[in-house]
């Protein structure tokens, strides 16, 4: 299965690609869409690209595990991505936990020795390749409760 990961953001939309055969996940891209249109528009056109059978969303649990305002603009934002998905017959939507997945990012950057601007323009797709590969764990059972079994569809 094809799987295509995004991380939701402000200003800043990351994505990555994987799948669960040989479990590889690279980031794809980061897209600059400071708005829902600009998201949903570079979200489709990934999708339409790179085909995945599974779209996982990062979603922004606060720490206590309660889902707060971010949480909600994200599943109002799978919800339309959800509306335009019947020209991709094959592709369902998952949300994934993505509290420290920015974190995780952030760690694989710090070792580069990449400059701001260049670590600035990964962050998001890092973030992006942090959640999936928590999803793939999930699936596999490598991991404890603390994430989302993939279960919850938009």
């Amino acid at each position: 299965m094809r799987y295509l990961a995004i991380d939701l953001g402000d200003k800043r939309t990351g994505f990555a690609s994987g799948d669960d055969v040989v479990g590889i996940v690279q980031p794809l891209f980061v897209a600059e869409a400071p708005s829902r249109a600009l998201q949903l528009k570079a979200s489709l056109k990934v999708i339409d690209e790179f085909g995945p059978n599974r779209i996982v969303i990062g979603l922004p649990y606060n720490m206590d595990g309660s889902e707060g305002p971010r949480a909600k603009l994200v599943r109002e934002f799978a919800a339309e991505l959800s509306a335009q998905l019947p020209r991709f017959p094959r592709v369902e939507i998952a949300f994934q936990d993505e509290r420290l997945s920015s974190f995780a990012a952030e760690e694989r950057l710090a070792r580069t020795g990449r400059t701001h601007g260049e670590k600035k323009a990964l962050r998001d797709a890092l973030a992006a390749c942090a959640i999936l590969e928590d999803y793939l764990r999930a699936l596999r059972g490598d991991v404890s409760d603390e994430s989302d079994d993939g279960g919850d569809d938009a």
